[in-house]
């Protein structure tokens, strides 16, 4: 693990130009605390990989960074400049998006409609089909996208595919940070790569900064620069992605597991005792 600051956070092997910075984010719910002290940097063009276990708050961290919530204490920069995500709409503005586990897609309509949901092209007094079809083609070949047709149903498309979609429309919007929630997730090998592939194209271009969630750290070092581990609400591990390896990784979150598990144990002996 890396070495702790003499704030107590962990040393950050951060060495870019800063797009985002945030400090000290804590989220509560009631009783319930998601985050405690989040200290987190992102650099221009670069892959961040956020991990931890369930329940870490890796998915509460992204809300607050596009605007879906608002933390109960702690800041935001953007550029050095500090800003109040006030709404999802407000964080697109500054250039922010995100793209969750449910896609929000929806799947009876054709892709070129899912590209061009809520910011549709008008030839008054009709839908311009014939534009929008053109331009998402080209989009989506552009970004090596690989689909049927873009006339065809969301619903008819792999999970690989859908998800390619989902992260293509936000692309389209040209966001400076892209906020990635298990892209992964309940995909097999094939459908992962077609993921992989459209990141590593993303960090190539170098126009958009990401943030990605993922469990399977094998598959979240091929193309992330740096991996950040959040443990206990805050940020406990900042590590190049060659400095460190899936293993290394594993053994932390098991250690975590594993210590919480001999700590209820001990709970339930002293209240039976």
């Amino acid at each position: 693990m890396t070495a702790a600051t003499p704030e107590g956070r962990a040393g950050s092997a951060f060495g870019g130009d800063e797009v985002l910075r945030v400090e000290h984010i804590a989220k509560s719910y009631g009783a319930v605390t998601a985050l405690t002290d989040v200290n987190m940097r992102l650099a221009r063009s670069e892959v961040l990989g956020l991990i931890g276990d369930n329940g870490a708050g890796k998915s509460t961290l992204l809300k607050i960074l596009c605007g879906f919530q608002p933390p109960t204490s702690g800041r935001i920069f953007l550029g050095g400049e500090e800003v109040v995500l006030k709404s999802v709409d407000h964080a697109r503005s500054l250039g922010i998006d995100a793209v969750y586990q449910d896609l929000a897609l929806v799947n009876q309509l054709t892709v070129f409609q899912n590209m061009f949901l809520n910011r549709e092209m008008i030839r008054w007094p009709l839908l311009n089909n014939r534009a929008m079809r053109r331009e998402a083609k080209e989009h989506l070949d552009e970004m090596g996208v690989r689909i049927p047709s873009v006339n065809a149903q969301v619903a008819q498309l792999s999970g690989g595919q859908r998800q390619a979609i989902a992260v293509a429309r936000s692309v389209f919007s040209n966001p400076k940070i892209l906020l990635l929630d298990e892209p992964l997730a309940a995909m097999g090998v094939k459908e992962g790569a077609i993921i992989l592939d459209l990141i590593r194209k993303l960090k190539h271009e170098g126009n958009v900064s990401i943030i990605i969630i993922a469990h399977n750290y094998g598959q979240i070092l091929q193309v992330c620069d740096r991996v950040n581990l959040i443990q206990d609400g805050k940020i406990t591990l900042d590590k190049l992605s060659s400095e460190t390896s899936a293993q290394e990784l594993t053994d932390m979150v098991v250690a975590e597991y594993r210590k919480a598990l001999e700590e209820r144990e001990r709970y339930d002996r002293e209240r039976s005792a």
